[in-house]
Parts: structure tokens; sequence; C-alpha cells
């Protein structure tokens, strides 16, 4: 990052990304602590108003960004801090860690006023989502600069970066006398920590809140508890498909964002048929037939909605029974599909200590244009291996779980937290238990539609559904309290969602009558 009156030239970073340029306020009016201080800022004569924060490879020990952070870390904690016993450097397994970065701050003239390292928690270890924060040092000169905050500009960038990252936990151990302004940024004390190098020095972990799923949760089904509250069959509340009374037909149904219909028809009416099978699936019903409905700008337009539709159609091996078409109209696309089976398998029907599996196809790759949102299995899928996967919990399977629901918009967590909230339960999800495609980030498979995924929960010992090509995992359990937690791989949780998903509440009223 640079702080300059002017527009000074900026350095690119070595991935070719520009550098981060954080504007600060003209002055700085409040009376900074000795501790403070050291992490920058207090006004002693004019400076420039803005750093420039570049990026390194922390591995990458002959980058000038690197040696200099490394130089600033031995000139602070070793010489003037006297930490680390007197061995002449600070350095760790970070320091060797291919994924770790170093966030360097310049000034205008590229003099290096402070940096910070940040990286997978466990160097040695797969990276699970959850990383730290670690060797905030800022020069002497760095710390003595008009309307400049060296380390808060440095601690916001670490978090940027970090959420940049698909980091789901991010903490740090810093040294207590910095703990109230790591505060003042959002940052939440954990515990009272010892950190081998300094044992003298109190230190406490502490913890910024990473809040991308809550936010994907309220974005995507808030809502719903006062929009359709009342309106499921009692026993089904929080289902995505609904029983028929009197019959053994239940009927699903779901609408593709016209967004999605305009930028790649053909894809939007494969996904029309996909997200209203797995729906059937989730509830144990064998599809047996589909009515679309669709808006287009013209007959050629719709001739591509339709073509993606029957496709999928053919391939699920499930027929198009009638519909709606309107031409001359915006982009839209809603398919209803119908399904039977004598004993669906409610969202509701979780209890506290059920384990939580998931049943997910983890053999495809993003959907070009909707990288890290969408996971596209089925369109490369048999038929046959189609069928399996959405039969895996129907009227013909050999097992049939106490609950289910297939994951969709709010991704894995926020569809763990309607199945637990259909449930009257809250849920915990082993992070590193989940079944997971190789080579896809955490975040992005815990918010993303996944193509096939089925959640199920049942008591310990019972058996994973069969579903032909998928994987499946016990990772996690039901619990008395509301929401979902985040189990890592140290024991420790964090909340990702924070109460109820929809507002609609538990499903009552439904006794289970399959075994």
């Amino acid at each position: 990052m640079t702080l300059v009156d002017g527009p000074p030239p900026l350095r690119a970073n070595p991935d070719g990304r520009p550098p981060l340029v954080v504007p600060q306020h003209a002055a700085l009016r409040s009376t900074l602590s000795t501790a403070e201080e050291i992490l920058g800022g207090l006004a002693r004569r004019p400076a420039p108003r803005e750093i420039t924060i570049g990026e390194a490879r922390a591995s990458d020990a002959g980058h000038p960004d690197v040696v200099a952070h490394r130089a600033l870390r031995r000139a602070v904690f070793v010489d003037e801090q006297g930490l680390f016993g007197g061995r002449g450097d600070d350095l760790d397994d970070t320091d060797a860690d291919p994924r770790a970065l170093v966030l360097l701050a310049r000034d205008a003239d590229g003099t290096p006023l402070g940096g910070v390292r940040l990286g997978p928690a466990r160097p040695a270890e797969p990276d699970v989502g959850w990383w730290t924060g670690s060797r905030l040092a800022v020069s002497v000169g760095g710390r003595r600069r008009a309307g400049v905050r060296v380390g808060a500009a440095l601690i916001r960038a670490a978090v940027a970066r970090a959420e940049s990252s698909g980091v789901l936990r991010f903490e740090a151990d810093v040294q207590a006398t910095n703990g109230p302004l790591f505060s003042r940024l959002g940052w939440q004390t954990v515990r009272p920590v010892t950190v081998p190098g300094a044992p003298e020095v109190p230190h406490l972990r502490m913890r910024h809140p990473m809040d991308r799923i809550q936010r994907l949760v309220d974005a995507t089904k808030s809502p719903l508890g006062e929009l359709v509250a009342g309106m499921a069959p009692h026993g089904f509340v929080g289902d995505d498909g609904a029983p028929v009374p009197g019959t053994d037909v239940v009927a699903a149904c779901d609408a593709i964002l016209p967004a999605m219909v305009e930028r790649d028809p053909e894809w939007a009416g494969w996904c029309g048929v996909l997200v209203n099978v797995n729906d059937l699936a989730a509830m144990g019903a064998r599809p047996v037939g589909l009515l679309d409905a669709v808006g287009a700008r013209d007959p050629s337009f719709a001739a591509r909605v339709l073509r993606g539709l029957r496709a999928a159609a053919d391939a699920y091996g499930v027929p198009v029974l009638g519909g709606h078409t309107t031409v001359d109209v915006p982009a839209s696309l809603a398919v209803t599909a119908l399904g039977t089976t004598p004993t669906p398998v409610p969202a509701g029907g979780g209890r506290p200590g059920h384990r939580v599996r998931l049943t997910a196809d983890l053999d495809g790759s993003w959907r070009p244009g909707y990288s890290g949102v969408q996971w596209d299995t089925t369109s490369r899928r048999r038929g046959e291996d189609l069928r399996a996967m959405v039969n895996a919990i129907g009227p013909d399977a050999g097992y049939h779980p106490a609950a289910a629901k297939d994951v969709s918009m709010a991704g894995l967590v926020g569809t763990l937290g309607m199945l637990a909230e259909a449930s009257g339960t809250g849920a915990v999800l082993d992070v590193a238990s989940v079944p997971r495609p190789t080579g896809v980030g955490v975040a992005d498979w815990f918010t993303c539609f996944p193509g096939f995924a089925l959640l199920t929960t049942d008591a310990a010992g019972s058996p994973l559904p069969a579903a032909g090509p998928a994987t499946g995992a016990e990772c996690g359990t039901l619990t008395d309290g509301p929401g979902v937690a985040l189990r890592w791989p140290d024991g420790e949780t964090t909340a990702a969602v924070a109460g109820p998903v929809t507002g609609l509440g538990p499903a009552t009223g439904h006794e289970r009558t399959h075994r």
C-alpha cells in the first residue's frame, strides 16, 4: 500500500495485481499509548498521507519485500524487544510455507515502514481455511507518520487478504499491550497464550470474525420466515418438496435466476431440471414428471432454454409432461417436478445427537463463468449415474435416513442450518471431515451450489446412502443449541450461522414411519 499527497508511481505486486492504496484521514487527534506507537502512528512531522502495501510469498527469501520484512522483524523483535532467546532471528516453519504471504508497507520513496505475515495455521498440513496472522512489525520511522497508522493499515490489509483467500477462521497471537488496538479493529479475544520464543511476554489469541457464510445465509434465506410462514404442510416445514395430502405424490418447484437464464440459457434449462430432481431426491421420492414455464425475448432464445431442459430430462429419465412458453418478455424459467414415495423423508426429522453425513459428487469442475459459485458434475455424467444419485434414498433404496436436505443456494453450511432449524436443533460441522473436491477451497465448497450434494442425519452407526459415484462421509452432529458451528482440527469451534436460517421454525407433528 502507498500513502502520498500526489499520485506517486505505484509498484505492482509480483503476480501482476495492482498494489493496495489505503487513504487515511488528514489528522489523527487521539493520544496513542506507547504500545500503539510501536504499531504506528503518533504524528511528529509532516509526512505522506498514503502508503503502498505490496505482497510477496513468505518463502521467497530473495524478494525485496520479504528481505525488508525479515529485517524489520529482527530489528523489532530480536534487537529492540530481546525476544527469541538471542537466536539472532525469529524465523519459523511459516517462513518456508509456499502458501504464506508477506504484506509490506512502503512510503512513497520506497522506504519500508512495516510488514505482516499470514498463511495457513499449520504449515505442514492441508489448508482447511484456518489462517493466522503473525510477525506484525513497524519500523521506528513508520511509527511516527502524520495521519498514518501503519500497523492498523497492515492489520486491515491482512484481514482483507484472508477474506479474499477464502479464510473462514483468522487468528493472531498478539502481545497483550496491543490487544486494545486489535479490539478497536473488530478482533475478539479468545484467551491468553504463551508464544514460543517469547514465553515471558503476555500474549492474547485474538480472532477476527469471518462472516462469509452468514452473509450468504442472510442474503438467500432470511426473508422466508415472514414471506411463506404457514404455507408448508404440517411436519414438512423447511422442505423443498411438499407431499400432496391423501396421495404418495411429492411436488417440488424451483425458479432459475433471470440473470442466469439470460446469460447461459442452455445451462439454465439443465439446472431447472437438476435443482428440482435434487429436491425430490432429498424427500426420498422417485421423479416421475416435469412441467416448465419459460419466458424469452424471442423464439430462438426460448428454444435454447428448452434444449437444455430436454437434455437434462433425458439424462435423468424424467419426462416433460407439459408447461407454458411465452415470448417477447424478459427471460425467466421455473420448473415443477412430481415424484412419488409412500414415506417422504422430512428435513425436520433430525434429533440432537444424530450424526450429520454429506453425500456429494466430487468429480467435476467449476462451471465456466461461475467459478467458486457453481460446481458442475452432472452435465458430464452418464444417465445411470445421475439416476443412482437422485434415488439414493428413494422408495427402492435399502436405507432411509431420519432427515435429509439437498445442498442448494445457501451452500452446505446454510443448508445444514435449515435442516437443523426444521429439526429444532443446532449443528456442528467438522471442517476437515467434509468430503471436498481436490483443489477446491473450503470456503468456496461450503458456500457454492455443488451439483449433487445430499445432507442426511440419523443415529450413530446408521449407514451412508448408496449414491452411485457420489462420495459420502460422516462430518458433524446435531446439537441442542441453535445455529451452525464449525469444528476445526484443533477442537476449537467458531460460529458460522448465528441462529435460525429462515425464521420458519421447527417442523412439528411428523411421526417417522420408516426405518
